[in-house]
């Protein structure tokens, strides 16, 4: 791997807001034919963080999740299984049971999320918590207050703080791109970010609105292309709210391919923050492999 100096995240790498909402519209206007549709789809179904962070979640809650990240569709048992759980830090525990034996990851959501509104030791000992029960990845948030300030040297060193925090868990770090305001900012974010450790970069909590949209998703995909380029080291992408259908899916799975590559799609470098998109996902499989659409009452309400 090539040695970088930091760069200058006082300076701003102009983006093309029109170059970037005319290239997402082009690649969304792709026909994709019928056999690799069913490939995409159940690819999409493997990339999936199957998500409850509400504050009525339960116990029995998170384990009826995890039981359909095992098998979300019964009928069909060769299908992917997700690629993990995500939920608060308390339901951690319970979420690793649950998936004992599978390949599944439990994820966390940490770092006073969704506000990030906390003192740094408050965010290190959440991180510290979630991994020793037993999380394999912690997502957390920047300070979107500081990093609006321009106080771009506190943003990066809390990242590198909750990375060492991490120990050998993986972090995914959620730029909150709704808050953000411009295309520029979130690029900016994007390098701090990986340039502070992150293994991951994704959009959005799913709690602010806009959450993910394409346009973003590809300025954020972008820098990952630079930052690969000038360090050789590949880092994940998970867009995050908002993606519901299937379609949607496949139109980021397109995004990742001609940005970044065949290299990216897997589950190892691409997910989706997710709940309700699993179902429709797999309404599509069943139609595409059977020709009939099930009603959504034959999946459960995740």
């Amino acid at each position: 791997m090539n040695k970088v100096s930091l760069p200058d995240f006082n300076q701003t790498i102009p983006i093309d807001q029109i170059g970037v909402e005319e290239r997402v519209a082009r690649l969304n206007s792709r026909s994709i034919k019928k056999e690799s549709k069913v490939q995409g789809l159940k690819l999409a179904l493997s990339m999936i963080d199957l998500t409850t962070l509400e504050g009525k979640d339960s116990e029995g809650k998170v384990i009826q999740l995890c039981s359909k990240a095992k098998k979300p569709y019964a009928p069909m048992p060769d299908l992917p299984t997700v690629a993990a759980v995500c939920v608060y830090p308390n339901m951690v525990s319970t979420a690793k049971k649950a998936l004992n034996g599978s390949n599944i990851n439990v994820a966390s959501v940490a770092t006073a999320f969704p506000s990030g509104m906390a003192k740094l030791q408050v965010k290190l000992d959440d991180t510290k918590f979630a991994v020793e029960q037993g999380a394999d990845e912690v997502d957390m948030v920047i300070s979107r207050g500081e990093f609006l300030k321009g106080n771009f040297s506190f943003v990066f060193d809390e990242i590198a703080a909750v990375k060492e925090a991490c120990g050998d868990a993986h972090l995914k770090v959620i730029l909150e791109t709704g808050e953000l305001e411009t295309y520029e900012n979130v690029r900016k974010a994007s390098d701090i970010a990986m340039h502070a450790g992150a293994d991951f970069i994704k959009t959005s909590t799913g709690k602010v609105s806009p959450a993910a949209t394409q346009p973003v998703t590809l300025v954020m995909l972008e820098a990952i292309r630079d930052f690969y380029r000038e360090t050789g080291k590949m880092i994940g992408m998970k867009p995050a709210g908002g993606i519901r259908k299937a379609k949607q899916a496949l139109q980021y799975l397109v995004l990742v391919k001609e940005t970044l590559g065949a290299d990216w799609l897997t589950p190892d470098y691409f997910r989706f923050g997710a709940s309700s998109l699993a179902n429709d996902l797999l309404m599509q499989i069943v139609k595409q492999e059977t020709g009939v659409y099930q009603s959504s009452n034959y999946f459960s309400n995740d």
